[in-house]
């Protein structure tokens, strides 16, 4: 039997192989193919790439900030996640014509607090949208407390979901959300909860990875506070890329040969989703191949 990261590295193969090669907003350039499903039973452990290391806690850290309904990069840069830096950044040397290096811009998130809240805030981005969708009434909708809820006392519902695509804020976002809707289904035969994430925009080397760990850990999550065990989760993605700039590091992933995937182990409920910490949460048996550095497209 295949490993289930096979299906992942497939992908990549077939990006390198097949992908038509595009212009994109970053200039890198691309190789993409339109539509991608991939799909993995948590019954066989949580899926965290084995052929090249996930730095899963930055990962986790990250989602939980999207958690939190945050919208500044203060947060982050205080459990030194360091992976939202890069727009503000842009930003703030565009507007004033400063050459503050990365670690200069950070440390003046971190000491200044009126620099922070105008230089550090990202707009109504991801965790934004999930947790205070402008209602209309000068209010907003918490969508992730509401699918909790639904989860508990409906749990056949087709309306098990939430979305961070808000067109008429797209333009105050940093950057918009390439992870866009999520969907979720209970099996009342087995008591399980799976998920699915319909992904508009895929980096499939740098990115891909992070969003099926942290759509497995969110369904972990869930299951735990609502009272089911994990199920399946299903990735779609729209446009799937390889940027220019990464194909050697693709080639030398899909020469590897997966490892034994790791388990998730969470060693406290707390009282609500919105209070796992870091602390909680573990990952053990993970044992990947070296990571294969590779920058970042803005």
């Amino acid at each position: 039997m295949n490993h289930p990261e096979q299906r992942y590295l497939d992908l990549l193969r077939a990006l390198l192989e097949q992908g038509e090669p595009r212009i994109d907003r970053t200039g890198v350039g691309t190789r993409a193919l339109f539509g991608y499903t991939l799909r993995f039973d948590l019954a066989q452990g949580f899926p965290l790439l084995t052929t090249k290391r996930i730095y899963w806690k930055t990962a986790f850290r990250e989602l939980l900030w999207m958690l939190s309904g945050d919208r500044n990069i203060r947060p982050l840069l205080q459990q030194n996640v360091r992976i939202w830096t890069d727009w503000p950044l842009q930003r703030y040397r565009n507007q004033t014509g400063e050459s503050l290096s990365q670690d200069e811009f950070e440390q003046r998130i971190l000491a200044d607090d009126a620099f922070a809240a105008e230089w550090g805030d990202l707009g109504p981005v991801y965790g934004y949208q999930w947790r205070h969708w402008p209602d209309g009434q000068g209010g907003d909708i918490d969508q992730i407390a509401c699918l909790v809820e639904a989860l508990k006392t409906s749990p056949t519902s087709r309306r098990l979901l939430f979305e961070g695509w808000n067109v008429a804020q797209l333009d105050q976002m940093a950057l918009p959300p390439c992870h866009k809707t999520y969907q979720f289904f209970v099996s009342l035969d087995t008591g399980k909860l799976s998920a699915a994430l319909m992904q508009r925009s895929a980096d499939a080397f740098l990115g891909l990875g992070w969003n099926i760990a942290n759509l497995a850990l969110l369904t972990h999550l869930l299951a735990e506070q609502c009272g089911y065990q994990p199920g399946e989760i299903v990735w779609f993605g729209g446009d799937v890329h390889l940027y220019n700039n990464h194909l050697e590091q693709a080639r030398t992933q899909i020469a590897r040969i997966p490892r034994p995937w790791p388990q998730l182990l969470i060693k406290r409920k707390p009282p609500s989703l919105f209070e796992y910490t870091l602390s909680d949460l573990d990952i053990q048996g993970y044992a990947p191949c070296p990571p294969i550095p590779a920058e970042v497209a803005v």
